[in-house]
């Protein structure tokens, strides 16, 4: 089966993606706004109880803290996707480090960038049309990250929660 590891911003931040999701991200009805702290993998039930544990220990010596949400960018000409992006912070590339660490450790072709995919799987011209018009918002969000979710996906590509960890380290 496959899983995934990401966080949910706080709701004023997933409407406001929404807005633009709708209409520019075909994965809309797949899953809400989040980031994403763990790319796809696959796992057999038989390791589920280890992926469980190693991030529960992630969890517990995690604290919460507060996502800068500056702008929206892109990741043209390397794809096609806007995005609303997240400061990366130390507290975001050591969670995404330990997360992707030991029984879950895989290289990614990509570097780690938090943000929140709104458009995907568009022509080089839409991209333009849109990413034009969007960069000129004025995006001062934030948003309080104190817990990430063991995702997986179902049969018809949609994802859903398997269980959620809540940041129990202190500041």
């Amino acid at each position: 089966m496959k899983y995934g590891v990401a966080t949910f911003p706080e709701k004023k931040i997933q409407d406001f993606a929404n807005s633009f999701r709708k209409r520019y991200d075909p994965h809309y009805a797949m899953i809400p706004p989040h980031i994403t702290l763990k790319e796809a993998f696959e796992a057999d039930e038989n390791l589920l109880s280890q992926v469980v544990k190693h991030l529960d220990n992630v969890a517990r010596e995690t604290a919460p803290f507060k996502v800068h949400l500056p702008k929206i960018s892109t990741f043209h000409p390397t794809t096609n996707v806007i995005y609303i992006a997240a400061d990366k912070t130390e507290h975001f590339k050591t969670l995404h480090e330990k997360i992707n660490s030991g029984i879950l450790y895989q290289e990614s072709p990509y570097n780690f960038i938090p943000h929140i995919t709104i458009g995907q799987k568009m022509s080089d011209d839409e991209l333009h049309d849109v990413y034009g018009s969007l960069r000129m918002l004025k995006l001062e969000g934030e948003t309080l990250i104190d817990r990430f979710h063991l995702m997986y996906q179902l049969e018809n590509g949609s994802w859903t929660i398997y269980q959620s960890f809540l940041f129990q380290g202190s500041k």
